[in-house]
């Protein structure tokens, strides 16, 4: 019995990271979850931060829920690496590799556009 309460449990941890994770991707035009030790989340805040976009960051390591939402995380990438994982208002793009296959093929600037993260 206590193996199901458990489950259950868990089942509603992960519920609540899974909700977290969308208030928060759908708080601002561009949101960013991050680790501050990790080199590729730089690289794409540094992107963004170039391009003239202020994301809204969440450090996953500096969060009490953090590893909540880093596996709530994995879950909508269908457990490819977690982090960083960029939305763009409020719709999941993906991890680095994504970001970078829409700015080099010319996609990236008009979503910011069009997510109101770009007026220019």
């Amino acid at each position: 019995m206590q193996y199901q309460n458990t489950r259950t449990r868990q089942r509603s941890l992960s519920s609540e990271s899974l909700e977290r994770v969308a208030r928060l991707a759908s708080g601002s035009a561009v949101v960013i979850f991050s680790s501050s030790s990790c080199c590729m989340c730089h690289a794409v805040k540094r992107l963004f931060s170039e391009l003239g976009v202020s994301p809204a960051v969440y450090e996953l390591d500096q969060d009490p829920n953090g590893k909540g939402m880093e596996r709530a995380l994995s879950k909508l990438l269908g457990n490819s690496p977690v982090i960083p994982v960029v939305f763009i208002g409020g719709e999941l793009i993906g991890s680095m590799d994504r970001v970078m296959a829409s700015h080099i093929s010319g996609t990236l600037v008009p979503l910011l556009k069009k997510a109101g993260a770009l007026w220019l």
